[in-house]
């Protein structure tokens, strides 16, 4: 991975109170660091609201982009949008890195004696959790689905139609349904 300043917020020379600073993410960003599988053109824009406190920061990650993924119904790729909304807090500790507390899930430790915040590997962290876990086509504007037809009507013809071989195990609860629509 290369080391890129673009990321890079120089903290001691801030004055307290938010800054905001805006990153555009693509491929490029996301390549470097390694990311794989189905997911490409990476079209975001992270807005960070870094709130400088004394012994503190407050960061406010805003995620609005989009990217192309197979879809997980018909195959067909298509434009997948991306919006979320991340916080973490940044506490200053110690003055070496033997000091240092663990990482908790919204709160990272950093040494006093650093002198630049390295955001990258949040702002990657935070796009790959932005993506949902079910890519599926957005519905059509008349409800529709905007999956393939052809695909659906192949995926429908292929499933089995038949009912389920009733469970010996639940037989006898069919008399209490039976009961309960009586109103019994």
């Amino acid at each position: 991975m290369k080391h890129n300043r673009e990321f890079e917020i120089a903290w001691q020379g801030l004055k307290p109170g938010p800054h905001t600073y805006v990153y555009d993410i693509d491929d490029r960003f996301m390549k470097e660091r390694e990311a794989v599988g189905d997911i490409t053109n990476w079209k975001a824009r992270v807005s960070l609201i870094f709130d400088k406190h004394e012994n503190f920061f407050m960061l406010h990650f805003d995620i609005d982009g989009k990217v192309t993924v197979p879809c997980d119904r018909c195959g067909d790729i298509f434009e997948l949008r991306l919006w979320d909304e991340f916080d973490l807090i940044i506490k200053l500790a110690g003055g070496d890195d033997e000091d240092i507390p663990e990482e908790e899930d919204d709160i990272a430790f950093i040494p006093r004696s650093e002198t630049v915040l390295d955001i990258s590997g949040w702002i990657y962290e935070f796009l790959m959790l932005s993506v949902p876990l079910q890519h599926i086509h957005p519905d059509n504007p008349d409800g529709s689905s905007g999956c393939n037809e052809e695909a659906l009507d192949l995926l429908d013809s292929l499933r089995d139609k038949s009912e389920p071989a009733a469970n010996p195990m639940w037989k006898g609860l069919d008399a209490f349904k039976e009961e309960d629509k009586n109103g019994e």
